[in-house]
């Protein structure tokens, strides 16, 4: 049986409730904080650059400054000595190369309308294109100077904002690396202890994973750079060190593309040189990429970073979308954090036997996956009684079983 409720008198059903008024209120005011916060995220973005990256060269020198205070340096000095220490050795490198690069780099773009001008006659007499002469570039570049303007007084204004910045990234990295205990014991002291142990291990991580990552790309870079300039002076291309040094910074600290853009730029000089020379620079460039692929790359970073080459790229491709050039830079250290963390908490299972799961299974002929199946189904089916003997066996009394 059913009961019908009928209204007290004193409700009218056409009115909205008391608490309504209140609700719209309130929706209304976080409408309006969350648009003030994400404006004030946005107005901030320089800063949150600054944090980031800091807080990345911060986790890089860290093995270094624990390495110091294990030895009785305190640790204020410790990152001192270890911040001092990486400028000196990035101003050294500058001064035993640096005249040289200058120099070269300087006749490069002193060179660069000989270059042109060969190029073009390249492009006409191979393949028929007719690109713009110098002259025709010179009257666009005039023609147009007033739109040209503005983008060079930006450069000027970018590289003082580039200086600030730098300034400022290296106060924070101090500041961050100096008070690194006392930072952690921050965060941790407004959680429970479990929740610390959590994220001790979480930072822990993410910071092996990032110095790894960090050391890893130098020890390439320099490799890169080394390998490249002994086969730019033997091939005799000129200004090899300034395009080695491309080659080897780009191709390492540019995800994804880096490589091409990296090998680019040599190409296309030893291209101005030689038809066969730019031939040969382009296999050697896809040569010593499969070299340090297959051979460098595995010893220098067995650590650092794990990843499917699928799962690099596409974390490359949504961090960059999401967070700009930044955020495609530190992609993949993080994405190797996440996968890190997720091998510490996630469960694994072991795999069931299944040809699906298993790796150049095509190569072998059938005959041969013939003769080898039924042994290994035949130890599969040995194997689960004993495994199952063995995992009872301590319920009844810890007893062997015969």
């Amino acid at each position: 049986m059913i009961r019908r409720t009928t209204p007290t008198s004193g409700w009218d059903a056409r009115r909205p409730p008391a608490w309504l008024p209140q609700a719209l209120l309130l929706c209304v005011l976080a409408v309006f904080a969350a648009i003030l916060a994400w404006r004030a995220l946005s107005m901030l973005g320089t800063v949150t650059t600054i944090v980031v990256i800091s807080w990345f060269l911060a986790l890089a020198m860290e093995p270094l400054i624990a390495w110091l205070v294990r030895r009785g340096v305190r640790r204020t000095r410790a990152t001192g000595i270890v911040m001092i220490g990486s400028i000196v050795v990035i101003l050294g490198l500058l001064g035993l190369f640096g005249g040289l690069f200058v120099t070269q780099l300087i006749e490069l773009v002193q060179s660069l309308p000989t270059f042109y001008t060969q190029l073009t006659d390249f492009a006409d007499t191979r393949f028929g294109l007719d690109l713009p002469t110098q002259v025709e570039l010179l009257d666009t570049l005039g023609n147009n100077w007033q739109d040209l303007a503005p983008g060079i007084v930006g450069v000027g204004t970018s590289v003082l904002g580039g200086l600030f910045t730098t300034s400022a990234v290296l106060l924070v990295v101090y500041y961050m690396a100096s008070a690194g205990p006392k930072f952690r014991a921050a965060i941790c002291r407004y959680l429970a202890p479990h929740r610390q142990r959590e994220v001790l291990r979480l930072w822990e991580v993410s910071q092996e994973k990032v110095a790894d990552f960090i050391n890893s790309r130098i020890v390439l870079a320099a490799l890169s750079t080394v390998f490249t300039f002994i086969f730019l002076t033997v091939l005799g291309i000129p200004y090899a060190l300034p395009l080695a040094a491309f080659t080897g910074v780009v191709s390492q600290f540019v995800p994804t593309i880096g490589t091409y853009i990296g090998g680019a730029l040599p190409v296309v000089v030893a291209l101005s040189v030689s038809p066969l020379k730019g031939l040969l620079v382009l296999a050697f460039i896809i040569a010593y990429q499969q070299l340090e692929n297959l051979v460098f790359a595995p010893k220098v970073s067995a650590r650092s970073l794990a990843l499917n080459p699928a799962v690099s790229f596409l974390a490359v491709l949504a961090f960059g979308a999401v967070f700009g050039a930044l955020g495609a830079f530190l992609a993949l250290p993080v994405a190797a954090t996440i996968q890190a963390v997720s091998n510490v908490y996630l469960r694994r299972h072991e795999l069931v036997d299944s040809e699906m799961l298993r790796e150049d299974r095509g190569a072998r002929s059938a005959p041969e996956e013939d003769e080898e199946t039924p042994p290994q189904a035949e130890d599969t089916e040995e194997s689960e009684p004993t495994t199952a003997g063995a995992a009872v066996a301590p319920a009844d009394g810890g007893e062997d079983q015969p």
